[in-house]
């Protein structure tokens, strides 16, 4: 798991790529104080396993669905990603849940200086998302987590001050670019709680199952969807 407070930029060294299968060679230095094989370190948002690293850099496999699914088949030697290492137990919870599942790529449609802040809206290349995107909620960009300015039935905005548009990647792009979005993963937890109806598997009396009370009508009148 990770919260979407990037650690580090690094720098792409090496692209090795066959098909839609890549291996990737990061060029780091922070997050590779305390990395062993088998870490998880999060590109660009993506969640991906460390397979080799030396002192300054380390490589990671990116297999077919991700190659897919993500914005890491346009990356080029020398370009540069934000780095996220897994979230130590013991660690301070700065942003949100985030997994580096990547749920769809977005192309940034504009970036706008608002006095001390840049707003950016992104459209999105799967409308199946916006189910999971309310304004005001947390979301990730390219693994870094923000929070949802607005929302239309067609883009999505978000608000980043200095400090983080300076240490992160975002300040390299402009409109045309692409960026990996994962939305929060505790809205499709619900959608996928209340596929099942308003029953739960507790025995209740004669053995029947207890009615709950927790509904999709319930939970629109809430303010929760």
């Amino acid at each position: 798991m990770f919260t979407g407070i990037i650690e580090e930029i690094g720098h792409m060294r090496r692209i090795h790529s066959g098909g839609q299968a890549m291996v990737l060679t990061i060029g780091a230095k922070k997050i590779l104080e305390d990395v062993h094989l088998g870490d998880s370190i999060a590109v660009n948002g993506v969640c991906l396993t460390v397979i080799s690293y030396d002192s300054d850099s380390f490589s990671v496999d990116v297999m077919p669905e991700t190659y897919r699914k993500t914005n890491l088949r346009k990356l080029q030697s020398g370009t540069r990603v934000n780095l996220e290492r897994a979230m130590a137990a013991n660690g301070r919870f700065g942003g949100h849940i985030v997994q580096g599942h990547v749920d769809a790529t977005a192309t940034i449609l504009s970036r706008i200086t608002e006095e001390n802040a840049v707003v950016y809206r992104f459209a999105p290349e799967n409308p199946h998302i916006f189910r999971y995107i309310i304004p005001g909620g947390s979301i990730t960009i390219d693994g870094i987590s923000l929070t949802v300015v607005d929302v239309t039935e067609s883009d999505v905005s978000v608000s980043i001050i200095p400090h983080t548009l300076a240490q992160t990647v975002l300040h390299d792009k402009k409109a045309g670019d692409t960026v990996n979005i994962e939305c929060d993963v505790l809205g499709k937890y619900m959608e996928r709680l209340l596929k099942f109806g308003p029953s739960d598997t507790s025995a209740h009396g004669n053995g029947e199952p207890k009615k709950s009370k927790l509904t999709a009508s319930f939970l629109a009148d809430n303010g929760f969807m």
